[in-house]
């Protein structure tokens, strides 16, 4: 006989967002049932996602230090790369964050249960153990899936995401499809691991969407240490076998068949709002899986919110986070609205690439007037003494206000300074207020204050016409 189980609130998925949003109700005095197909609390992100890749791109960029410092006359042997304890160090580090993340549950006494859950009704979910959860509200965290490419084997030679993170060997030749974050930070990965990875891009650039003068600096890298970058061409067909991948291209300047140990399809997610019954519920999922909602991250029916990348892009785990707590603190009964102006998209790659806000590509597609101010990393002490001159970054300023609008970096650690530039635009600052705040130095924190000052015409560290104000 299955048993019942009734909660003031299901949480249905357990990643950023789902955990987040789970431990925030039951600080709020909720009782809190959190269901996940996984036994491990983290979702996507910190099982097989955000957090394995960070590890093994921390390993990848030792590995590059090693490689630059012999530049400067400090020598190394060959490294021996063990992929068997790289891979057991990563999966010990995920594996110490989930456990934290087990302890932080149980001294919430949120109730977790392992499994995949389903909808039959506006209040009711049906485990597929026979289990029922009757909840008098519900938020929806179910994440995304990868994208399967329909002509291409079910192989093991050719991987999503998640295989690549498994670092089942490290391929003399690897194939990665799609430009897009994903592709290019496993490319990272792969390449200093000392794979030749070859990446095929559909589009006319890496990154697409992505400012293209912040991407410039990265082609420029992987130009000289991949094996090829194929643009504006397309995967037709593939033959997979024991031995390895043979890949047929298509475009102007494709080449001709070629074989590889793996293929790695990174070509977009897609969210699982169908996946859940969610009709059954009543609540309303687009062709695309997405789940509609509010501001209070509610769907159409008012007492099940949505959040995370089963709501829509961006699919970015802080994003999630942060509307966990919006519905859980509505479920609760506060007022919270989703009010973030802006959501920061780091690109972990090698160089980082950070933006925050309006990006010249969305200006320039919507028609929004903007005067851009850049400073170039080649100008900083602080770049040059590590041996990256080649970043840069860039403020967009609203001409009428004077707000700032958008921010963008490329350079080593860009992902971490962008923080500063998502608060400026939250506070509503000015190219003013962070030109007159001290940064220290020699740091490349004060790129954002030299692009600053160079819309303000008070920068010193460069020659720059003066400008009438």
């Amino acid at each position: 006989m299955s048993s019942t189980i009734e909660t003031d609130l299901l949480v249905l998925g357990g990643g950023p967002g789902g955990y987040t949003a789970a431990f925030r109700a039951a600080d709020l005095g909720m009782s809190v049932v959190l269901v996940d197909q996984r036994a491990t609390l983290g979702g996507v992100c910190l099982n097989v996602g955000c957090i394995p890749s960070k590890a093994l791109l921390h390993a990848a960029k030792g590995l590059d230090d090693a490689r630059h410092l012999q530049e400067l006359g400090i020598e190394f042997d060959a490294p021996r790369i063990r992929p068997e304890k790289l891979r057991a160090w990563k999966d010990g580090l995920v594996a110490r964050l989930c456990g934290g993340l087990a302890s932080l549950a149980r001294q919430r006494k949120v109730r977790m249960l392992t499994g995949i859950g389903k909808f039959s009704g506006p209040h009711a979910l049906v485990m597929n153990d026979g289990q029922i959860v009757v909840f008098k509200q519900a938020i929806i965290a179910v994440g995304s899936h990868p994208i399967r490419l329909p002509f291409l084997p079910d192989h093991q030679r050719i991987l999503d995401s998640t295989g690549a993170l498994a670092l089942p060997e490290i391929p003399s030749r690897l194939l990665v499809v799609g430009g897009g974050v994903i592709g290019m930070e496993l490319a990272t990965v792969y390449a200093a691991l000392g794979s030749r990875v070859t990446v095929v891009e559909a589009t006319d650039g890496l990154l697409p969407g992505c400012d293209r003068d912040l991407v410039k600096p990265l082609q420029q890298q992987v130009a000289s240490r991949y094996e090829a970058i194929l643009l504006g061409t397309r995967v037709v067909s593939a033959k997979a076998s024991d031995q390895g991948v043979r890949v047929v291209f298509d475009g102007p300047e494709a080449p001709g068949p070629q074989t590889y140990d793996y293929v790695l399809v990174a070509v977009g997610r897609r969210p699982n709002g169908g996946a859940i019954d969610a009709n059954l519920a009543g609540v309303r999922v687009d062709k695309e899986g997405v789940i509609p909602v509010d501001r209070q991250q509610r769907t159409n029916v008012s007492h099940i919110f949505a959040i995370g990348d089963v709501v829509g892009e961006p699919m970015l785990a802080h994003k999630a986070a942060y509307e966990g707590k919006v519905a859980a603190e509505a479920a609760a009964g506060g007022s919270t609205l989703n009010d973030a102006k802006v959501i920061p998209a780091v690109a972990y790659t090698d160089p980082e690439i950070a933006w925050v806000g309006l990006t010249e590509t969305a200006a320039r597609r919507d028609g929004i007037a903007f005067e851009k101010a850049s400073f170039p990393w080649a100008a900083s002490g602080r770049a040059l003494s590590i041996g990256r001159g080649d970043g840069l970054t860039k403020v967009l300023v609203d001409p009428d206000t004077q707000a700032l609008l958008g921010v963008g970096m490329v350079g080593p650690q860009a992902g971490d300074l962008i923080a500063e530039a998502t608060l400026a635009i939250e506070m509503g600052a000015e190219p003013g207020d962070i030109a007159l705040t001290i940064h220290p130095h020699p740091t490349l924190s004060e790129t954002l204050a030299f692009a600053a000052e160079a819309y303000e015409g008070t920068l010193t560290e460069l020659y720059l016409p003066r400008k009438k104000r």
